[in-house]
This record gives C-alpha cells, structure tokens and sequence, in this order.
C-alpha cells in the first residue's frame, strides 16, 4: 500500500470484523478497529514522518517478559522524555531496582499516623534518576494515594515571601498503585530526569491521601542526588 500524508480506507456499512491498517518502515505500528454494523462512509488514517506526541503502548508485554526478550521495534525506540534512552532499558533497570529491594539510604523518610515512607535508594544512568521507595502502613485502615508530587522548593521562606515551587513530572513509575492495605508494605520506582539543585533548594517528595490527612512528606538535599549510584553497579542480566 502506497502512503500519502492522508490516506482514506472506505469501510461499507454492511462489513464486521476487525480492520487493521499497517504503517511501513523501521517503527510499524497497526491500527486496530472493529467494525461493527452502522453507518460508517469512511475512516481517516494521517501519517506524519515526525509526529508531534509518539505514544507506545506497552504495558501488557512489560507486564509479561519485564526483562526484554523477543520484543516488537517499539521497545528499542529512543524517547526524547526518557533521556535518549529505550523503554526497554528503562524497563529493566525498574524491574532490577525492585527486584534487588536493596537499601542504600537510611536517613530519608518520615513516619506518623501509623504510616511509614522511606527512600530506600537514589540511581543515574545517562540523564535518568531512579527513586526506589517503600510505604508501609501499620494501622489497619487502608491508605488509599490521592496524587504523589516532586517539588523543588526554597530551603528558607519568609512568612511574607510565597514559596515558589517547580513540578518535577516522573517520566515513568514501576508499580504504580492507588491503595495500600491495612498491615502492608509497598515498593515504588520512579524515574526523574537528572537534576542538581542550588544549596538553597530541596526535592521534596509529597503523598496525600485520598480523603483523608495522613499525608506524608520527606526532603532530598542535593548532597543526595550528587551521590546517586550508578546504574552500570545493578550488573543487569
């Protein structure tokens, strides 16, 4: 089939079944309709060289083979938000970093209402951070996360001078949950892009509750960050 910038497949009313259309080229990708009984004159397929938002989704063979394998083009792609790197990579340093469950850092956390978080270890690799963390609640009600925001604030502000924060928007999260049950211990890996911070300035990490007032928060100074392992230590299989 031959690609123009618009291409026009003409879908008869009376067909049903699935419609697939397949883009040519090192990333193919198949768009996928069903076609069911209705009024339906034409379907419209653009095809750009450059989009302007690539979007992959992969969440169902990362769920299955999390460390690589027999992987479609998409997985080897690299994405300008992942730091020029693949999701593939992405994907395996998260599955390794929870696997491992190793605690490198013991100084960063916070703990009230029967809720404990932790920041159990800060990695680099090319122009990504990993944050490995662990919630665990102790009381027997369930801790349900409303939303979990990165900040970077002022070390110092003034009752008269309003706070000026900068939202930080993980890249990607291994393990993403919205519940945490009541007596359980959960792991989380996010992925930052790289950051250094003035010595006035400070990460900090905020989970609120949904519906509730145990929110917990806790604080990274750059001393932290500066001091981020290497990924190329985790010996990746």
């Amino acid at each position: 089939m031959l690609m123009t910038n618009k291409l026009t497949l003409p879908v008869e009313s009376r067909m049903q079944g699935d419609l697939h259309v397949r883009f040519g080229g090192r990333l193919w990708e198949t768009y996928h309709r069903k076609v069911v009984r209705r009024p339906s004159p034409s379907l419209h397929v653009v095809y750009k060289n450059e989009p302007a938002q690539l979007s992959i989704e992969m969440e169902d063979w990362l769920r299955k083979n999390p460390m690589g394998g027999a992987a479609d083009d998409r997985m080897f792609v690299k994405l300008k938000e992942l730091g020029g790197e693949t999701p593939l990579v992405v994907n395996r340093i998260m599955y390794t970093l929870y696997k491992k469950n190793k605690r490198d850092i013991r100084h960063i956390g916070c703990k009230k209402y029967g809720i404990q978080t932790l920041l159990k270890g800060i990695y680099i690799n090319n122009d990504l951070l990993y944050l490995h963390t662990s919630l665990r609640n102790t009381s027997d009600i369930s801790f349900d996360i409303d939303h979990i925001r990165f900040k970077v604030v002022d070390k110092k502000v003034t009752r008269r001078t309003a706070m000026q924060e900068n939202i930080i928007e993980p890249v990607r999260t291994y393990n993403r949950l919205t519940t945490v049950d009541g007596k359980a211990t959960v792991r989380n890996i996010f992925v930052l892009p790289k950051l250094t911070l003035p010595d006035d300035k400070l990460l900090v990490v905020e989970i609120y509750e949904k519906g509730g007032a145990r929110h917990q928060s806790f604080r990274i100074e750059n001393t932290d960050l500066v001091a981020a392992k290497p990924v190329s230590e985790l010996h990746l299989k």
